[in-house]
């Protein structure tokens, strides 16, 4: 008899829902801050310690503060010509980074998978990419001239090696097994590549992508600095070379933050496909990034 009226008392109990853990927009809201707020303290240190150099007097005559150089910088991108500059090196830097990727993904194949080549080259590839960019220019004016052919003939020299160790890297760390089982399956030739070889080797590869991306920037950088194309658009390296950013040091500080901040995007870009492909390959600690 209790035990019906129990039974009873539950037919009429309203049960209270679970309370969520939050909207959808604060969560979406915690995960940008938890996003912003390192880049954000870390720009916060960097403006700090820029402010105190300035302050000490330490090159008073060169080095000038944020104070003068933000404001003037907001100025400069107010104006076209440095979104010109801008477009001149981005173009440049989208053709030889594409160069890049195609010249060291075909050596980073061959060099991989065929072993007298691996003998006779993968040595040098190593050396390549220790080589410093600016080494390269002067070789580039000689064989191709005072031109932008002699730009890209430097950031292809500079990106291409590391694309192509990272592949190398990628395939040297394919597991046998998998290889074996990818044969009984029937895989062979460029199919073997296509469907196991380079989908195994993809997180190698993206690290490769990113670190020939970052030596690739800054080859066309000394590219641009050294080499003046004539009858040409002005790229951000001659904005940096020229007479009158020398004689403020406040024009240069401006043109240095806007390539810096173009790396710092370009990065983020990585980053993000980094970080889905690992999510994809579940190696993501989803509970973590939340």
């Amino acid at each position: 008899m209790a035990t019906d009226q129990a039974l009873q008392g539950l037919d009429h109990l309203e049960l209270s829902p679970v309370a969520p853990n939050g909207s959808a927009a604060s969560r979406r809201a915690r995960r940008l801050w938890s996003a912003a707020w390192p880049k954000l303290l870390a720009i916060a240190l960097v403006l700090l310690v820029w402010q105190l150099v300035h302050l000490s007097g330490y090159k008073k005559l060169v080095i000038k503060g944020p104070g003068t150089v933000l404001p003037y910088l907001w100025q400069l991108l107010q104006h076209a010509p440095i979104w010109d500059a801008i477009g001149v090196t981005m173009s440049q830097a989208a053709e030889g980074y594409l160069m890049a990727l195609v010249i060291g993904s075909a050596i980073g194949l061959l060099v991989a998978r065929i072993p007298p080549l691996r003998a006779a080259l993968g040595s040098i590839i190593s050396a390549l990419q220790t080589m410093p960019s600016v080494v390269w220019v002067p070789v580039a004016i000689v064989l191709l001239g005072l031109n932008t052919s002699a730009i890209l003939f430097v950031m292809v020299l500079g990106a291409a090696p590391c694309i192509a160790n990272g592949l190398i890297t990628g395939v040297d760390y394919t597991p046998p097994l998998l290889l074996r089982a990818g044969r009984t399956m029937g895989l062979r030739g460029l199919d073997l590549y296509r469907f196991l070889i380079l989908p195994a080797s993809l997180p190698a590869f993206v690290a490769g992508l990113k670190q020939g991306w970052a030596f690739g920037w800054r080859s066309l950088m000394a590219g641009e600095l050294i080499v003046t194309v004539f009858g040409q658009s002005p790229s951000l390296g001659p904005l940096l070379s020229a007479d009158q950013s020398l004689q403020d040091f406040t024009g240069v500080t401006a043109i240095v933050i806007v390539i810096l901040i173009i790396g710092i995007l370009v990065d983020m870009i990585f980053t993000k496909a980094d970080l889905a492909l690992r999510r994809n390959r579940g190696l993501l600690d989803l509970a973590a990034a939340h």
